[in-house]
């Protein structure tokens, strides 16, 4: 189960955190606040779901888990810029010689 959550993940983490959250307390206990969650899954969603998934409730994210925090800002990071080129791809028309 754990290999076709981590699956799911790579492809769309949005899908996995709804998931979570319709199945487990994970998101819960990672945020204090609903909005943390909410604003992490429409702009930081690879970065938020790391983080629900190495926050441990009394000790928070330590040691490696920021490594893994970090792996998902750059995650987030790398998929906004490929969407960025690839919207600027489609915008302007190549001209041909």
């Amino acid at each position: 189960m754990g290999c076709l959550l981590a699956l799911f993940a790579w492809i769309s983490p949005r899908f996995v955190l709804g998931v979570l959250y319709l199945f487990t307390n994970r998101l819960t206990i990672a945020f204090t606040s609903g909005w943390e969650g909410i604003i992490g899954f429409f702009l930081l969603p690879y970065t938020t779901l790391f983080y629900a998934l190495v926050y441990q409730p009394v000790r928070g994210v330590t040691g490696f888990g920021w490594f893994v925090v970090a792996a998902g800002v750059l995650l987030d990071l790398s998929s906004l810029g490929f969407g960025r080129r690839e919207q600027l791809g489609r915008a302007r028309p190549q001209r041909q010689r």
